[in-house]
């Protein structure tokens, strides 16, 4: 599974001018899961998005995660993120199926919550507008296939 995480101060979700979810400070992340991927994948990457330490401390670093700090998480699913880019048109044949990979988001958004983290999210499939506020920036790319 892949995820693009952005630490936000805010960020919100909506489809056919439907709000779906939105949260205040924490995570953004757009999740795809990826032809081959299993449960195991997606409870190591909701582990990994809770302990990641992108949260500043006291003196200004990059030192407390989303647990310790108290922050949502804003789960969108983007199955764009599985692009292979060889050429000028993105393919992406590497991405799970729709069956699978509505699976594997809602299982991750699940061990997500599991972890203590509150979980907002969009409509998996949905054609979604993303709305948020980029702390830092800090943007971070997690891939299962990489751990």
């Amino acid at each position: 599974m892949r995820a693009l995480i952005q630490r936000v101060s805010e960020a919100g979700v909506s489809t056919e001018g439907r709000l779906l979810g939105e949260i205040g400070p924490g995570l953004l992340v757009l999740v795809c899961a990826m032809r081959g991927d299993t449960e195991a994948e997606s409870a190591w990457l909701a582990r990994k998005t809770a302990a990641l330490r992108i949260f500043r401390d006291a003196e200004g670093r990059m030192n407390r995660s989303l647990l310790d700090v108290g922050g949502a998480a804003l789960v969108v699913s983007q199955f764009t993120l599985a692009a292979e880019t060889k050429g000028n048109r993105p393919g992406f044949s590497t991405a799970a199926d729709p069956e699978a990979g509505a699976r594997l988001y809602e299982h991750f958004a699940a061990q997500l919550r599991g972890h203590g983290v509150p979980v907002a999210t969009g409509a998996f499939g949905a054609d979604m507008a993303v709305r948020l506020v980029n702390d830092g920036p800090v943007t971070i790319w997690l891939d299962t296939a990489a751990r």
